[in-house]
């Protein structure tokens, strides 16, 4: 007996649904660290935090440009990262809602 090779439109919308995930655990990585003041080095923490950064930051300034931070020095309070998530979790049942059919 073989194996379908074929993707069914339900593994589809998994997958898509899974990139959405992945991206949203980015996101909270960042927020996370954005509470430590210093963080420790080493070299494969480093890896995942400038992966996470360089992943997410093109997404999370465009909200910056419209939703300056609130507050002023060290203090400022960044709404974009909740922003972005909002619409990442709305756009996330859009697009895997009109894949799943």
């Amino acid at each position: 007996m073989t194996a379908p090779l074929a993707l069914t439109r339900g593994d589809l919308a998994d997958y898509v649904s899974a990139l959405f995930v992945v991206y949203v655990i980015l996101i909270f990585i960042r927020i996370v660290v954005s509470f430590v003041p210093r963080m420790p080095y080493n070299p494969y923490l480093r890896a995942v935090l400038d992966f996470a950064f360089e992943v997410t930051d093109p997404y999370l300034s465009f909200f910056r440009r419209f939703i300056p931070p609130l507050g002023g020095g060290g203090f400022a309070l960044d709404l974009s990262p909740m922003i972005g998530l909002l619409l990442l979790f709305v756009a996330q049942r859009l697009v895997v809602n009109l894949i799943a059919g």
